[in-house]
């Protein structure tokens, strides 16, 4: 028999109750939890703060770059010195369309040509053209000066044109003492324009309402959502026709006698080859810049006096242009004196 109060070996170890997982999860529980969390606190807002550094440090350098950027665009201008002292002939183009900011602008184009004729070098100055046209302001700022200068320093000037001489810059190629141009040159268009579109039918059409607000009856008069009144369409005409006429007395006055009054369409906007250019006293006779500086000026050496803008410059003015678009949208809805 077996004695019951004997006890038995038992091949298993006592059972130990395992950890509660409540304390496992709960972080708290843990010894030195509150060391640890400040730690990680520490070290995130030190990271915070260096990353804070590199980017102040950064915006600092990036605006350093530009404003030295922006100094040497100054003092790195393409024109050249007057310091030349042998014999030679000046030219300054006239490319693309003439209007402010641009390469043809009144600014380049006139600084170009003081720098010309104060040269003593420069025997005489070449305007090499190319151009559509463009601001009639632009191009009477241009055309003014050059009978300046050429009144000052008793240089002679010659217009060369090249595919187009057109509109405002025929404006401009009239205060020339002679204007030179290729057989297939395009001359001409002597004429004013102002130009837009009306889309008052289509909105009619699909419903859609024009709101604008203004202070003065005809402040938005050339508004293409709006319609255009009898009397604003003839405010606007004798406008045009006024800055006509004033373009038909540059030309008349540039080019006297030579010009044959009698062709028909002279000063309606129309536009001839450069031979038909000749023919009427828009020009006076077919020669390039080569043959004007050999022939004529005497001087075969040919030295560009052209200004125009560097790499440093167009990006100065791209970087402008959208600080300003930024800044208008952050007004848009301001009232304006336009």
């Amino acid at each position: 028999m077996t004695d019951p109060n004997r006890t038995e070996p038992s091949g298993f170890e006592p059972f130990e109750r395992a950890p509660s997982t409540n304390m496992a999860k709960d972080p708290t529980q843990r010894p030195g939890w509150e060391r640890a969390t400040l730690e990680k606190l520490a070290f995130a807002s030190l990271n915070e703060q260096k990353a804070a550094r590199r980017w102040k440090t950064f915006t600092r350098l990036a605006w350093l770059a530009f404003f030295v950027f922006l100094a040497w665009a100054a003092f790195s201008r393409s024109t050249p010195s007057a310091a030349k002292s042998t014999a030679h002939t000046a030219v300054v183009e006239i490319k693309g369309e003439i209007a402010n900011g641009g390469d043809a602008s009144a600014e380049f184009v006139v600084a170009a040509m003081k720098t010309a004729f104060e040269d003593e070098g420069a025997k005489g100055v070449v305007l090499l053209i190319n151009s559509p046209g463009g601001s009639p302001v632009q191009a009477g700022i241009i055309n003014d000066e050059i009978k300046r200068l050429k009144a000052k320093y008793k240089k002679p000037v010659y217009a060369v044109v090249e595919e187009t001489c057109a509109s405002a810059a025929y404006y401009i190629a009239a205060a020339a003492d002679k204007i030179y141009v290729d057989k297939a040159s395009i001359v001409g268009s002597i004429g004013v324009l102002m130009d837009g579109f009306g889309f008052t039918g289509v909105m009619e059409k699909v419903g859609v309402e024009r709101r604008l607000l203004t202070a003065g009856e005809n402040k938005g008069f050339l508004d293409p959502f709006s319609p255009m009144s009898d009397a604003q369409r003839a405010h606007a005409q004798t406008m045009l026709n006024q800055i006509h006429a004033q373009f038909i007395n540059v030309v008349k006055t540039g080019r006297g006698d030579r010009l044959k009054l009698d062709t028909p369409g002279l000063f309606s906007g129309l536009f001839w080859s450069g031979e038909q250019a000749v023919e009427y006293g828009l020009a006076d006779q077919l020669g390039n810049v080569d043959y004007v500086a050999r022939e004529v000026i005497k001087a075969e050496e040919v030295i560009d006096y052209t200004r125009r803008d560097n790499v440093a410059e167009k990006l100065a003015k791209k970087f402008g242009a959208a600080m300003a678009e930024t800044t208008v949208r952050l007004m848009h809805t301001t009232p304006a004196l336009r």
